[in-house]
Order: structure tokens, then C-alpha cells, then sequence
């Protein structure tokens, strides 16, 4: 039998460190893109979901390597539990990915694309931060801190594409 995992070992347990990890991830992907230039739509959306894709499989692999237990064989059951519990780190790179897709519909052809999508990655961010400590009971002055530190971390970004000029 495979070791519980999180939500197994904590049943009460709220766990969206994939989701604000990945809103992270995707946020700096947007950044970085959008600081080197103008990228085609296209490109930036399936740089966006490669990454969240390629950073999900780092994290399932970094689980089962660094969490298994000793002598005993890691089982497929143990691998899908994991990759499914790591999965909204791809799932937070989607609302990115549909703000590239759909911003020239939204910036009436202004180029507003890695703004736009910047700011879809910071505010699914903070939405997720706050709804964990809302979720696992937190006070609201609580979940609100949550909410501003995750909005400070997606300004730094900000400040960091702000800063290379674009």
C-alpha cells in the first residue's frame, strides 16, 4: 500500500499550492516572453502550456523521488496519485493561455496581449491563495494577507518586466 499522501494523511486539508505555484510559473513565463520582444500569439500559448506541462512532470518525479519510502517499489498507483494532485500546476497555465488566444478581441488590436494575460496569471493567483485560507478556515484578515503577499510576489514580476523595458 502506497504512503498517504496530503489529503489522504490530512482529510480536512486544503491544498492549492499547485494552483498558485502554476499561476507563478505562468505569470513569469508571460513576463519573460513579453520582455524579449513581441511573441506570436501561438507561440506564447504553447510556451505557456509546454511549461506547465514540463514543470508538472519536474514536480510529480521530485515527489516520488523525494518522498519514497525505503525498499519499497514506487507503484503506478502511487504515480497517478501524485500526478493528479500536481496537476493544476498545467491547469493554471489555461486561463493564461485563453487571455493570449482571445486578447485581440479584447484589446480592440492594442498590444495588450502579455499585459492582459500577465494580469489573468497574478489575479488567478491571489484568487487561489485567498480561496485556500478562506477554505481551511483562516481568518479574513488572514486570507487577506495571503491574498496581499501573493499580489506583491506577481507585482515583483511586474516591476522585473517593467524594468527590462517592455
Amino acid at each position: 500500500m502506497p504512503p498517504e499522501g496530503p489529503e489522504e494523511a490530512h482529510p480536512g486539508r486544503t491544498d492549492y499550492a499547485g494552483a498558485v505555484y502554476g499561476s507563478l510559473l505562468a505569470a513569469s513565463v508571460v513576463a519573460t516572453a513579453g520582455a524579449v520582444g513581441d511573441f506570436p500569439r501561438v507561440q506564447l500559448i504553447v510556451l505557456l502550456l509546454v511549461t506547465g506541462v514540463v514543470f508538472w512532470v519536474a514536480h510529480v518525479y521530485a515527489h516520488i523521488a523525494g518522498e519514497r519510502i525505503v525498499g519499497r517499489p514506487i507503484d503506478r498507483r502511487e504515480w497517478r496519485r501524485v500526478a493528479r494532485h500536481e496537476w493544476s500546476i498545467v491547469e493554471a497555465a489555461v486561463l493564461p493561455a485563453v487571455a493570449v488566444a482571445v486578447s485581440p478581441l479584447l484589446t480592440l488590436g492594442l498590444p495588450g496581449t502579455v499585459w492582459l494575460a500577465l494580469g489573468v496569471a497574478i489575479a488567478q493567483q491571489v484568487t487561489w491563495a485567498t480561496l485556500g485560507a478562506i477554505r481551511a478556515g483562516a481568518s479574513r484578515r488572514l486570507a487577506v494577507g495571503e491574498g496581499v503577499a501573493n499580489l506583491l510576489l506577481g507585482l515583483i514580476i511586474v516591476a522585473a518586466k517593467a524594468a527590462l523595458g517592455h
